[in-house]
């Protein structure tokens, strides 16, 4: 299950020195008042450190908070940080699972210590928010990079912009690249989907919300996933069978979840229709996928190919699905024959 990330885990130890120990509250323990989660924080120069996460907000130098977006996880606010905009994340409980809100929580700062054009960065992360800043059920208070106002969820769906085939790849290729970066570092996303890839001003793409994801151990590839978050992260139109099905966690389940995105992307169509239960049966039991055949996207040679490699990526089998390295290989070969 996800949890405090240790300080071997965020940093080598020639930087040890240079760091000071701030303090914040620990939603995870079972702790007496007062105890307290040591997380390492660089200092800050007037300006938002580039490399390292801090357990310390500067609340004082927060300005201009402008609403953005609120979901189940909580809300997510545009604002100004020591000179920088960044986007301000409030994380709530979850009320028939406070457990797995705790959980969800910690699991946002699993990538916290990694730094890819593709991941959306995290300056700081802390439990402890003062009152005049605190939402009632909040579990505590996330600054990342601020990337943008639109997802790939608004792009396909809520936009008239014309998303050609080499758009479609682009994005692809930018969403692969963040996934190859995390699964180096033992990471897994576990929700992967259009509304969770944010587009920047420029057209990148990059991951967000990690409130689902895994930190593997080290030489190890499948981890069981806990009971608490089972029913609460991922979203089931994306959920590969084995996840389903209550099965190990490996790095292949982004690669299912990817392939339903990378189709989402050139249909602009919803992958299923239906009352979520008995889609998630005949996804398990009668190795249902979003439809390929018959659809006028599919008949080129282009479309032909895409077609394989879907049908690789949401294989039911997660040995039988590319690695985000391979799949990178075979979007490169698809570029060419635009």
């Amino acid at each position: 299950m996800p949890s405090p990330i240790p300080v071997t885990r965020l940093l080598p130890k020639d930087l040890y020195p240079s760091l000071d120990i701030g303090t914040c509250s620990s939603p995870l323990a079972q702790i007496s008042h007062g105890s307290t989660l040591q997380v390492p924080v660089k200092r800050l120069h007037g300006r938002v450190a580039s490399r390292l996460w801090s357990s310390v907000i500067h609340w004082r130098q927060l300005r201009a908070i402008e609403p953005v977006g609120s979901g189940g996880f909580g809300s997510v606010y545009k604002a100004e940080y020591l000179g920088e905009t960044v986007a301000l994340k409030k994380v709530k409980k979850y009320t028939k699972n406070k457990l797995a809100s705790r959980q969800s929580f910690w699991a946002e700062l699993n990538a916290a210590h990694l730094r890819h054009k593709n991941i959306v960065r995290v300056i700081a992360a802390t439990t402890c928010i003062p009152t005049e800043y605190e939402e009632e059920n909040s579990i505590g208070t996330i600054l990342m990079e601020f990337v943008g106002s639109r997802n790939l969820q608004q792009l396909i769906y809520g936009s008239s912009e014309v998303l050609g085939e080499e758009r479609c790849l682009m994005f692809s290729t930018d969403i692969v690249n963040g996934l190859r970066y995390l699964h180096s570092h033992s990471v897994v996303h576990l929700d992967i989907k259009p509304a969770n890839v944010l587009v920047s001003s420029e057209g990148v793409c990059k991951i967000a919300d990690f409130g689902c994801s895994l930190k593997l151990e080290q030489e190890c590839e499948i981890r069981a996933i806990s009971p608490h978050l089972s029913h609460v992260c991922g979203t089931y139109t994306h959920r590969s069978p084995e996840l389903l099905k209550g099965e190990g966690v490996c790095p292949k389940a982004d690669i299912f979840s990817f392939g339903i995105t990378l189709w989402q992307l050139l249909t602009r169509e919803p992958p299923y229709t239906g009352e979520r239960q008995p889609v998630l049966y005949a996804v398990v039991a009668h190795n249902l996928r979003p439809p390929v055949q018959n659809h006028a996207v599919f008949r080129s040679e282009l479309g032909r190919r895409c077609s394989t490699l879907l049908s690789q990526c949401w294989s039911g089998e997660p040995s039988c699905r590319p690695s985000a390295q391979e799949l990178l290989h075979h979007l490169e070969q698809l570029r060419f024959l635009i």
